[in-house]
């Protein structure tokens, strides 16, 4: 793929000045930083792009060489053939040459996990894994929101040796690649030439000692798995699905750092009446023909127990009667779900002679049939349904 003008890169016109420059890379710099990208290799690239960039046209000399040939500078002044930058190319810059002169630009006193010229990478803090469990929840517990205290099994730092997973936490010797000092030197070609640059020690991670003798209890590893007891809350309304996260108390990891998290995954349990819509909850009520017709009044169940309702004469099946405030609260905002209770009329599918000779009487009564209107009105009521 051709590589793109480095003005265009960095944002500027030709004629821009040494300031123009610097701020326009700075910018870039801050924003595609691998420290704030981490892990994205687009951004990574952009990061690098730049610093070719600003690296040509901030050198006078090699920036009137640009102007003059372009990319393809050859033997015109960029030794290299067709990248004619000197091997410095997006595709073959190490971030140690990029971070030596990010550090020029903010003030010389970068460091980075990937390097500087001014220090060597500072080692990348340990971090436990986090633990996960799930929470079984009754409606009951998400109304009113629970406290929990759980014992559960984990990774932690072995007391025995503080974590270090040497003996008595003191058994380490000096590092004999980097004498103690955590970092070691080495050689490095870039843009400027043959740099010394400081990177950590692969044999300490950085930490200038190594451990001479093993802890007895870990084995050295600095973790021991242990019943730890944890106690958290769970606000009301939750729904499930939802991930709690409890800071710290996940797996230690192993030769010190710092604690993964308990994720706290919600599972809400079935009511064995209740179906739960959002903050809402909906109770089917199958009444009998009479007290549909009559009227009367029934008991219901509700989140915090049962409750008598009023059943009005001529209650059509496909009625919602609402209990306001008695759902369920919401975790993030005010107010209250109420209760739905969805009207449903119970047709009866024996009757003995002396019940069918009643019904016989009142098929012909002109109250007992529907006129058009109810027809209507209930049709309309239920179209949701087929929607």
């Amino acid at each position: 793929m051709d590589k793109r003008d480095y003005y265009e890169v960095l944002g500027v016109s030709r004629t821009a000045t040494a300031d123009e420059l610097k701020k326009a890379y700075r910018k870039l710099a801050v924003k595609y930083h691998p420290d704030r990208n981490p892990d994205n290799k687009e951004a990574e690239e952009k990061f690098k792009e730049a610093a070719e960039a600003y690296n040509v046209l901030s050198d006078p000399d090699k920036r009137a060489k640009y102007d003059q040939y372009g990319h393809n500078m050859g033997p015109q002044g960029f030794p290299g053939g067709g990248s004619g930058m000197g091997g410095f190319s997006a595709q073959g810059m190490s971030m140690d040459d990029i971070f030596s002169m990010f550090g020029d630009i903010f003030g010389g006193h970068v460091n980075s996990d990937f390097g500087s010229a001014t220090g060597a990478r500072r080692p990348r803090q340990r971090r436990g894994d986090d633990l996960r469990i799930t929470l079984k929840l009754t409606l009951e517990d998400i109304a009113k929101g629970v406290n929990k205290t759980l014992k559960l099994k984990a990774f932690q730092k072995d007391s025995h040796c503080n974590g270090t997973g040497a003996k008595d936490g003191t058994a380490f010797t000096v590092c004999p690649t980097c004498h103690g000092s955590g970092s070691i030197q080495r050689q490095q070609q870039s843009f400027f030439g043959v740099q010394m640059v400081h990177t950590v020690c692969p044999d300490c991670n950085g930490e200038g000692k190594i451990i001479s003798e093993k802890c007895q209890y870990c084995n050295g590893t600095g973790v021991e798995h242990a019943e730890q007891t944890v106690s958290f809350s769970i606000p009301a309304g939750v729904s499930d699905g939802m991930v709690y996260t409890i800071k710290g108390k996940g797996n230690a990891p192993m030769h010190g750092g710092v604690n993964g998290d308990l994720l706290v995954v919600i599972e809400e349990v079935k009511h064995p009446e209740l179906l739960r819509d959002g903050n809402d909850v909906i109770y089917n009520l199958m009444l009998d023909f009479p007290t549909a017709a009559l009227g009367g009044s029934v008991e219901v169940p509700t989140i915090t127990g049962r409750a008598r309702l009023k059943i009005a004469p001529g209650t059509q099946p496909g009625k919602i009667l609402r209990l306001r405030g008695k759902g369920l609260p919401s975790p993030d905002s005010p107010g209250t779900g109420d209760e739905l209770v969805n009207v449903m009329v119970y047709v009866p599918e024996h009757l003995n002679d002396e019940e069918k000779a009643s019904l016989e009487k009142l098929r012909t009564s002109p109250n007992v049939q529907p006129t058009e209107d109810v027809k209507r009105s209930i049709f309309s009521k239920l179209r949701h349904i087929f929607d």
